[in-house]
Formats: C-alpha cells, sequence, structure tokens
C-alpha cells in the first residue's frame, strides 16, 4: 500500500469542553497518512486515478471550521469517517493536535488510525 500524506494542515475552529475554550476559535493541526495505490494514477498520469490532496485538504479544513465538537475525540472520528467515505480510502492514520491548550505542554491532541492496511 502506498501513502499518500498531508502534514501540518492548519485549520481554525471552535473546540472544547469550558467556556473559555469556545469563545474563540482556536488552531488545530492535522496531520492524514491516506492508504491507496498510486500505480494506476502513475501509469497513466491521471489526476483522477489517485488520491487528490487538494480536495482532501479543501474538504477537511470546511469540515473542521464549520464544527463545534467538544472533544478532539470526536473531530478526529468524523474526519476519518468523512474522508474513508468521500474519498474510498481503505485504510488511514489522523493526527489532530491542539497547539497551546496546556501551558506545561508545546501541544496536546490523538491520533487514530482506521480501516485495513
Amino acid at each position: 500500500m502506498d501513502i499518500v500524506y498531508i502534514r501540518g494542515l492548519q485549520v481554525d475552529t471552535i473546540i472544547g469542553i469550558y467556556d473559555f475554550e469556545r469563545a474563540h476559535r482556536q488552531i488545530l493541526v492535522l496531520d492524514l497518512e491516506l492508504g491507496t495505490d498510486i500505480r494506476p494514477a502513475a501509469a497513466s498520469d491521471d489526476i483522477a486515478l489517485t488520491l487528490n490532496y487538494k480536495a482532501i485538504t479543501e474538504t477537511v479544513e470546511d469540515f473542521v471550521k464549520r464544527s463545534e465538537f467538544y472533544l478532539v475525540e470526536t473531530l478526529a472520528q468524523r474526519c476519518a469517517e468523512l474522508i474513508m467515505t468521500d474519498f474510498a480510502v481503505p485504510w488511514m492514520r489522523l493526527s489532530l493536535s491542539k497547539p497551546g491548550a496546556m501551558r506545561q505542554a508545546k501541544d496536546v491532541g490523538i491520533i487514530i488510525e482506521r480501516g485495513r492496511r
């Protein structure tokens, strides 16, 4: 399996369980690894035969910007479901971090893996 990746996607949204978190938009950072087979696209040089990272980025960015979840876990799961459904991705790993969420740490977040490699 080949992997198309998107790293460091920054999106602002409303997220958090505390009132002060929900009072303003926060930046989240997403890293995506998406399993696919690039051979058909490589053989034909046709974007329609591979994962279009521009289209995936725009879809995820739009979804995250419009969301207002309390938990990063919920947002990560919903992003994974969206990507796997809309782009027929059989396997993916998604990292979602919330920089500056805790004074003691550079960032906090979650990594999920879905599907079969």
